[in-house]
């Protein structure tokens, strides 16, 4: 599904240059649960940033679904991120006075469904990512960090994206909430999905099926986990 071959990405910024990227090259097959692990400034987000389409390498080449990713126009980059990639973020993202089930409908604001069809759609995946529906009414800052995170996981489901990219997802929750959310998303992967996880923590990353460590830009290992 994903092969990235030698992608480097270098930052200019007046005559100083910054590399965060070097030579970096894996693949990532479909239905796999990956972890890339590295501590601040090792060049992981870079890649993140890469892995969603949302930047470009210096040199080199990412491929998805067999497309080269650089090559894309903006409104094709744009389809792409919407059709095959489900984000979940550190902070959540969502908006505080809109219902659980607002947020998750909102990327289909623009799709041609009927609203029934978006509302059952958003109910199915809240119900995927294993919220409860005593909740679906509830507006998003009355409900907790892990239960917030639940709901940008049904979100980055809506469009049946074929990559979850989640970048730090635990970051703003407790040990025991991280385990519950890490769970949900070993579920997840369990019922097919593919999913790229951005962390810092090795207890993190442990729930993933694979390891790819990367520091100073360049990946350091590339392990198999045995799956909890």
């Amino acid at each position: 599904m994903i092969e990235c071959k030698n992608l480097n990405k270098t930052y200019q910024n007046g005559d100083v240059q910054t590399v965060a990227l070097k030579d970096v090259s894996f693949y990532i097959e479909k239905g796999e649960f990956v972890a890339i692990i590295g501590p601040s400034g090792s060049g992981k987000s870079t890649l993140m940033h890469i892995l969603g389409a949302l930047d470009i390498p210096t040199s080199g080449s990412y491929f998805l679904d067999g497309k080269e990713v650089s090559e894309l126009e903006d409104d094709e980059l744009s389809e792409l991120r919407r059709e095959k990639i489900g984000f979940v973020f550190q902070a959540f993202n969502l908006l505080p006075r809109t219902t659980v089930l607002r947020n998750v409908i909102l990327p289909l604001l623009y799709s041609d469904i009927s609203d029934n069809e978006r509302v059952e759609r958003a109910k199915t995946c809240l119900a995927y990512a294993g919220m409860e529906e005593s909740k679906f009414y509830n507006l998003s800052n009355q409900l907790s960090g892990g239960q917030m995170q639940r709901v940008a996981i049904a979100r980055s489901l809506i469009n049946n994206p074929a990559i979850i990219l989640a970048d730090e997802p635990t970051g703003n929750l407790d040990t025991k909430t991280s385990q519950v959310v890490m769970k949900a998303f070993q579920e997840l992967n369990e019922k097919g999905h593919t999913i790229i996880l951005i962390t810092h923590e090795q207890e993190i990353a442990a729930f993933a099926q694979r390891v790819i460590s990367i520091r100073d830009g360049v990946i350091e290992s590339d392990i198999n986990n045995i799956k909890k």
